[in-house]
């Protein structure tokens, strides 16, 4: 039976879920997540949880956060003076915000605290600094036809 190596392009149901046993984001009622393996698709640690893996297989893998998303970086905490904000702007914590870096570049940070002037913004990937856990199905291997040159 065929065992997925890299260069493979792989169909994979998942679950993915915190020690805390949070789901955090699974394939549940969508189609199954489609990637090249070794392709720098997906992080690290699931790329490497399917290798070896054939369809049909099942299993659970641990990825600690250095391969996942990488640890908390506080230089990501950003403090806004409250009068950047629109006056009428109701903030929350935990409320998404879209930024630009003034050069074109947008990304998104969280609102982690409200101060009476200040507001605290968190650029961090949701899940830095969290070790994740995955139950893995492995739907497909997709072959790509080999082409012969003349």
């Amino acid at each position: 039976m065929q065992q997925v190596k890299s260069g493979d392009k792989v169909k994979v149901h998942y679950h993915g879920r915190l020690n805390s046993g949070q789901t955090f984001d699974n394939s549940e009622g969508r189609e199954p997540l489609e990637f090249e393996v070794g392709g720098g698709m997906v992080i690290k640690g699931f790329d490497d949880g399917v290798k070896g893996m054939a369809v049909g297989d099942k299993k659970t893998i641990n990825i600690p956060f250095d391969q996942a998303y990488g640890p908390r970086n506080p230089d990501m905490i950003i403090e806004m003076p409250r009068e950047r904000f629109p006056k009428d702007m109701e903030l929350e914590v935990g409320m998404p915000l879209g930024m630009s870096d003034g050069q074109g570049q947008q990304f998104e940070v969280v609102v982690a605290e409200i101060k009476e002037d200040v507001v605290i913004l968190d650029a961090n990937h949701p899940l830095a600094g969290q070790d994740l856990i995955f139950d893995l199905e492995l739907v497909e291997i997709v072959n790509k036809p080999l082409i012969i040159m003349p």
